[in-house]
């Protein structure tokens, strides 16, 4: 059976996470677009990818951790929080033009915050 019209199987749809650009046009692809489901799984693996293993690392080197996000926070919070703070960075083609884990963990950091 074929799938429906409105969804883009995975292996048919092609991105690249070269930059945070790149992590924005895929985390906010619209609900109607036909790759929307594959393209919101996509932004939430990289997301949970990103804080598992900023987590790991900080746990195991013993290194103050950069994002301190509540237990009950989700991934699609994580999603809002980065897109809200691609929003206001739009601008800087410096940000926009980085390695996309590292805005990530720039917007993520702002939104939760660890204390001191």
């Amino acid at each position: 059976s074929r799938a429906p019209a409105s969804t883009v199987a995975a292996d048919e749809w092609q991105t690249t996470f070269d930059s945070t650009e790149d992590l924005v046009q895929v985390c906010s692809v619209p609900a109607t677009a036909p790759e929307y489901l594959t393209a919101t799984l996509a932004c939430k693996a990289f997301i949970e990818a990103t804080v598992q293993y900023h987590d790991e690392v900080a746990d195991r080197k013993r290194l103050k951790p950069l994002i301190c996000p509540p237990k009950t926070a989700t991934t699609e919070e994580g999603r809002v929080a980065f897109l809200a703070w691609a929003e206001k960075k739009a601008g800087d083609k410096k940000l926009m033009g980085e390695q996309p884990v590292v805005s990530l963990v720039r917007a993520l950091a702002a939104k939760y915050p660890c204390k001191k």
